[in-house]
C-alpha cells in the first residue's frame, strides 16, 4: 500500500515549515533576519521565538567589556576579614558568589560561594573560620571574548562566574552567566520596544514621561526646552546614573535641577526605562 504523500499526512514541524518557507539561501545575516520575520508574518515562526532568535543573534555579536561589571563596581571580600566584617558585606548585596581578594584588587584567590558558608553558620564553626579554605578556582576569560562562545562554555564546565582581565593581565571586572542572560532578554526586550513605539519619550500624565534611558541628550533638551549638558555624556540614562554616584536599580529616584528621575526599569548593567517629572 502506498504511503500517503498529499499533505493529509502529519503535520510538519515548525522547523521542516521553516526551512520550507526559505526559497533562497540567505547570503547575509540580514538577509537570514528578512526570511525570518517573513516566516513569522506567514505564522511559519511565532513572534515569541522570532524574538528570542533575534536576540540571540545580536548578542552573538557583543563582547564580554560590553556586559562586565567593572572593577570599580566589583563586590569583593578581602581575605584578611573575620566572618563579622565581611558578612554584612555578602548579605546586603544579596549576590551568591564573590571574588576574594588578597593585598589588593588584581591579586584574586578565589571564589567565595556564600552557600558555603551556611554549614559553618549552623555549626558556629566562625571562629576557627578559614577562608581560604572554602575557595573556588576562579575562572580567567579576556574582555575580547564573544558572548555566545561564553555562554556555551558556562554551560557546559557548570562555572557561573568568570573573572575578566585586560591585555595586561589586568583585573578588568567579571561577568557572570545571569549577566549573559540578561543581555540577550534585554535584547529581546529593546528589539520589542523599538517595534511597538519609536519615539524615546511619552506622555505618562500631565506632568509626567516615561522617558526611555537610551535617549540622547539634545533630544531631551529639544523636548523639554532645557540645557542638559552633554559634554561627558550622549544619553540621558548617562546623567542620571552619574547622578546616583551607583547603578541604580528599579524604583530608585534622584532629582536634577527641576526634574524628578524615578528608575522604572533596569538590570544589572544599565537603566533602560525612566519616568520623569517636571516641577512647576
Amino acid at each position: 500500500m502506498n504511503e500517503d504523500r498529499s499533505g493529509n499526512g502529519p503535520q510538519k514541524t515548525w522547523l521542516g515549515k521553516l526551512a520550507q518557507a526559505f526559497s533562497d539561501e540567505p547570503k547575509t545575516r540580514a538577509d537570514l533576519l528578512a526570511d525570518l520575520k517573513d516566516a513569522a508574518d506567514e505564522n511559519v515562526l511565532d513572534q515569541e521565538a522570532l524574538s528570542i532568535i533575534e536576540g540571540a543573534m545580536q548578542v552573538s555579536d557583543q563582547q564580554v567589556r560590553d556586559v562586565m561589571i567593572p572593577r570599580s563596581q566589583m563586590v569583593v571580600v578581602e581575605s584578611d576579614l573575620t566572618p563579622k566584617e565581611f558578612l554584612p558585606i555578602i548579605i546586603s548585596s544579596a549576590h551568591s558568589r564573590f571574588p576574594v581578594i588578597g593585598e589588593n584588587p588584581d591579586d584574586i584567590l578565589g571564589i567565595l560561594l556564600a552557600k558555603d558558608l551556611l554549614p559553618l553558620i549552623l555549626d558556629g564553626n566562625l571562629e576557627n573560620f578559614d577562608i581560604t579554605q572554602q575557595l573556588r578556582k576562579p575562572t580567567y576569560i579576556p574582555e575580547s571574548k564573544r558572548l555566545n562562545v561564553l555562554l556555551n562554555e558556562f554551560r557546559a564546565t557548570r562555572n557561573h562566574m568568570a573573572i575578566v582581565v585586560d591585555e595586561y593581565a589586568g583585573i578588568s571586572g567579571l561577568i557572570t552567566i545571569e549577566d549573559v542572560l540578561e543581555q540577550i532578554v534585554g535584547e529581546i526586550e529593546d528589539e520589542h520596544d523599538a517595534e511597538e513605539d519609536d519615539g524615546n519619550i511619552k506622555p505618562f500624565d500631565e506632568n509626567g514621561y516615561i522617558v526611555k534611558a537610551l535617549t540622547p541628550i539634545e533630544d531631551f533638551n529639544e523636548f523639554f526646552d532645557v540645557g542638559m549638558p552633554d559634554d561627558e555624556f550622549d544619553t540621558i540614562g548617562g546623567i542620571v546614573t552619574q547622578q546616583f554616584g551607583h547603578l541604580p536599580r528599579k524604583e530608585e529616584t534622584v532629582q536634577i535641577d527641576e526634574f524628578h528621575f524615578k528608575i522604572l526599569s533596569a538590570d544589572t548593567r544599565r537603566i533602560r526605562l525612566l519616568q520623569v517629572t517636571r516641577s512647576e
